[in-house]
């Protein structure tokens, strides 16, 4: 793991050159764009055609919608007890995320006009859930519970096929506990593809969510424009700050835990006031490694994609932390100290606040969405919420009364931008009595 003093003249260059990468690349966005256009020319053919050749599966106009049975099928298989826990991650989800629906209003203006805002959700969205080696069953419930909060009318769902052509049975579970049928097989860049130009058997969607790979997410930046598309989220990232009260055992287990999505481009940091307490951590680091499925994986980000710093004092790993906007930032400190620190730090996507609140805890069922920005984005967008499934509309009524009043500002702007008919509409209502 690389290790740098706060002190050092090269602090910042190097912390940067850590932050560097991104989820986009050339090669990407190359196979993304001809994804798209394929699909976009050929529809259902090209589509089965990238399903075989990515995922292996024969899948046809016949099949790639998942069936009633197969749904019903899944969920009979599941075990009560991951059943009860998928319920629990619902409601937790569900529970945060009603506290910020938002309302319409109404007041009135300078001019005593009404005015307000109107929400509305999006009448249909598209969902892609990742489902090769580690089938992400918590992002349907971090992204689908999310979309029937706030009503979207119509949640449509691709997530890749086995080569036998069924899809993993807890993922097809949690769609069904939310009461999503609409559920097709079709993964990686020709999932987005679909949903974003609409096939014959995969209709347009209007908004893209849910995360990917590399591909996945190039295709999303493409058909940004086309259709909306909530984050753009790179490899994982965590930020652990912890004081002389922190346990090296579980900074250990966490920074693991991150660097195992399994993409090897991981982002690891770790700002701590010792030395001493970082070789605690890389000790303890040694120790678990061996023992988890994914070792080789894990050492690659650890070895490439892991950042020490020791600082001198927390204000300097806040300030760290604010140039890092990690996605996951968390504040292994004294109970005194993680508030203020927390107050301090602007540009987290997520923020743990104490040695007991691990990010697996946010990543499965804590409440809010574990789709969070990525890659220094962070500084200015935020975590996947309830707006981002809805759209609003202002609203503005005025009466003769109010439009005289406002009469004088609209004739000066008029005449600054030099739009005369501007102006003419407004006088026009008044006529002579102006």
């Amino acid at each position: 793991m690389k290790t740098v003093d706060f002190k050092s003249k090269n602090f910042w260059r190097e912390l940067e050159a850590s932050c560097a990468g991104s989820a986009f690349d050339a090669s990407a966005s190359e196979v993304a764009r001809s994804v798209i256009e394929n699909i976009r020319k050929n529809g259902d053919k090209a589509l089965f055609e990238y399903e075989k050749k990515f995922d292996g599966a024969d899948i046809s106009a016949k099949n790639i919608r998942v069936s009633k049975p197969e749904i019903a099928g899944a969920r009979t298989s599941v075990s009560k007890e991951d059943l009860s826990a998928i319920r629990e991650a619902i409601k937790c989800v569900s529970d945060f995320h009603k506290l910020s629906k938002p309302k319409n209003w109404r007041a009135k203006n300078f001019h005593g006009a009404v005015i307000g805002e109107n929400f509305y959700p999006i009448k249909r969205v598209g969902i892609y859930i990742p489902g090769g080696s580690a089938p992400l069953v918590s992002t349907v419930v971090m992204t689908a519970t999310i979309a029937k909060l706030a009503g979207c009318p119509q949640i449509c769902v691709c997530t890749p096929p086995r080569p036998d052509g069924t899809v993993n049975p807890h993922i097809l579970a949690a769609l069904s506990l939310l009461g999503i049928d609409e559920i097709y097989k079709a993964g990686g860049a020709q999932a987005i593809a679909a949903m974003g130009v609409g096939t014959k058997s995969v209709p347009k969607v209007d908004k893209l969510f849910g995360p990917g790979n590399a591909y996945v997410v190039a295709a999303k930046k493409e058909l940004f424009g086309e259709v909306g598309c909530d984050l753009l989220p790179g490899p994982s990232e965590v930020m652990i700050i912890a004081d002389n009260s922190a346990k090296p055992n579980f900074v250990a287990s966490d920074l693991l835990s991150q660097a195992e999505h399994g993409s090897g481009k991981e982002k690891i940091f770790l700002a701590c006031l010792s030395k001493k307490f970082a070789l605690q951590v890389e000790r303890e680091i040694s120790k678990k490694l061996g023992k988890l499925s994914r070792a080789d994986k894990l050492s690659k980000v650890l070895k490439e994609g892991t950042f020490v710093a020791i600082v001198p004092d927390l204000r300097a790993a806040a300030e760290m932390a604010n140039f890092v906007a990690p996605e996951h930032l968390e504040l292994e400190v004294e109970k005194s100290e993680a508030a203020r620190l927390a107050s301090e730090i602007s540009t987290a996507g997520a923020i743990l606040s104490g040695g007991e609140t691990p990010t697996v805890l946010g990543d499965f069922t804590a409440g809010p969405s574990h789709t969070l920005p990525t890659g220094r984005t962070g500084r200015f967008s935020g975590g996947l919420q309830i707006r981002d499934f809805m759209r609003r509309s202002s609203f503005v009524s005025y009466d003769k009364k109010s439009l005289k009043l406002a009469a004088k500002t609209v004739a000066a702007f008029s005449k600054m931008e030099s739009l005369d008919a501007h102006g003419n509409s407004l006088l026009e209502r008044l006529g002579p009595s102006l």
